[in-house]
């Protein structure tokens, strides 16, 4: 009833709108006759409304039935610290609502009312921003708690410089200094200071600057789940928890690395201030020597402690193998004392490894990286958005999630930086070229 209502409401507006669009289409003042309508339908607006109001008050008056069973409703309880509510229980909360919205059923769950946000359109498509259609908003604070995992799990989207785009807004400028060189006059994109003598005239100089512009580019995850998985809350939360957190950490790590910008984050092997450190003559092919180390290490810009090496698990072999000559024999430089008895080392130069399956395959570029990501930025917004829906698998007995993450991210410089004094340029994204 409260509903028709409504529409009735609002089917007296629009009649009221049309009477005052034909004026203006006309070019005229509106007529006794148009004022007269308009009168009389704001009349029938004002009687509706009280009736909208009387409605209103009866639904919050309605005695609350004894039993389920007694009214036919499904009816969750509110969680508390000595009842929970998990993710997977919640989960199961909604498609219960799902299913019982498609057979026409009433359901009830103010567990699932407190964690839902309000949805501010109406979804096309599968409409999964409508509850009564079978597609339902999963709790905002489940959808942070995939987001944690994320970071939880990734050693180098939790190393960036993080930003959160606002509400109102899906980019993010950033005004930095756009320094390119370390010689007299382009230190800080143009400051230069002058010895002078006393009473000697001063000479101006001012920085350059430039926008660091980001833009939120979108990746989503759908997860179908099983009618008997729906039916497990614990294994249902461990496989949406897991599952899902671990894909938006790979995609997401692997663009930090190696994404173009297209629709994706710009990963450093991409990017303009990429640093590619030569090889060493004679090199061979799929090899990594100390020198490659040594020379990667005076690339780096800044202090050494900020910096990571980010690596492929399959160079391992050729750290254990690298050594410094010594006379006419050598010395290892990378397994411990007592060499491969011990366990092998998980830092180079002083620096921690990080071991990803996201770097390049030995002997390419981007095997072994040497980076800085507190000079990488990264802008959000919101964390992770998800949703349900019980229609585009419903033949098959399964209900589908989607989760959307919005983000990008790119180095926050925009070229190597030539030394002030020394021929090699410095970058906080250091990489060994191809040995092939």
């Amino acid at each position: 009833m409260l509903e028709k209502l409504k529409a009735k409401y609002g089917d007296l507006q629009n009649q009221i709108d049309t009477i005052k669009a034909k004026a203006e289409t006309e070019e005229r003042e509106l007529t006794a006759e148009d004022f007269a309508a308009i009168e009389a339908l704001l009349d029938s607006q004002d009687s509706v409304k009280a009736q909208i109001a009387t409605a209103e008050r009866m639904a919050e008056n309605e005695p609350e039935p004894q039993t389920a069973a007694e009214a036919g409703v499904v009816v969750a309880g509110l969680a508390s610290e000595a009842n929970p509510y998990s993710l997977g229980e919640y989960l199961q909360d909604i498609h219960t609502v799902a299913r019982a919205a498609k057979d026409g059923r009433t359901v009830s769950m103010p567990r699932v009312e407190n964690y839902q946000k309000k949805v501010s359109a109406v979804a096309t498509g599968n409409s999964e921003g409508v509850g009564s259609e079978g597609g339902f908003l999963v709790g905002e604070d489940y959808a942070t708690g995939i987001m944690k995992r994320v970071y939880d799990n990734s050693q180098l989207l939790s190393m960036a410089t993080r930003r959160t785009i606002s509400t109102a807004a899906n980019s993010l400028k950033i005004n930095g200094i756009d320094e390119t060189s370390r010689a007299d006059g382009s230190r800080h994109g143009g400051i230069r200071s002058y010895w002078m003598a006393e009473a000697d005239e001063k000479t101006a100089s001012r920085p350059k600057w430039r926008q660091i512009s980001l833009e939120l580019k979108k990746q989503a995850v759908l997860y179908y789940a099983t009618d008997e998985l729906i039916q497990d809350s614990v294994a249902l939360e461990q496989e949406v928890s897991e599952a899902v957190a671990d894909e938006i950490n790979f995609k997401t790590q692997d663009a930090l690395i190696s994404g173009n910008g297209a629709g994706k984050p710009l990963g450093w092997l991409n990017a303009p201030c990429l640093v590619t450190q030569g090889k060493e003559t004679g090199q061979e092919a799929d090899t990594i020597t100390y020198n490659n180390i040594l020379d990667m290490w005076t690339r780096k810009w800044g202090p050494g402690s900020r910096y990571a090496w980010v690596v492929n698990d399959e160079i391992f072999p050729q750290l254990a193998k690298m050594n410094i000559a010594v006379g006419t024999g050598g010395a290892p430089v990378y397994l411990p004392a007592n060499a491969a008895a011990g366990a092998p080392e998980n830092t180079l130069m002083g620096r921690p490894i990080i071991e990803i399956e996201q770097a390049s395959a030995l002997g390419d570029v981007g095997d072994i990286n040497l980076v800085d990501m507190s000079q990488y930025i990264v802008a959000e917004k919101g964390g992770v958005q998800a949703a349900m829906s019980i229609h585009v698998q419903f033949l098959y007995d399964e209900v589908v999630f989607r989760w959307v993450y919005r983000i990008d991210g790119q180095p926050s410089w925009n070229a190597p930086l030539t030394r002030f004094k020394g021929a090699n340029t410095k970058s906080p994204f250091v990489t060994l070229i191809a040995r092939a």
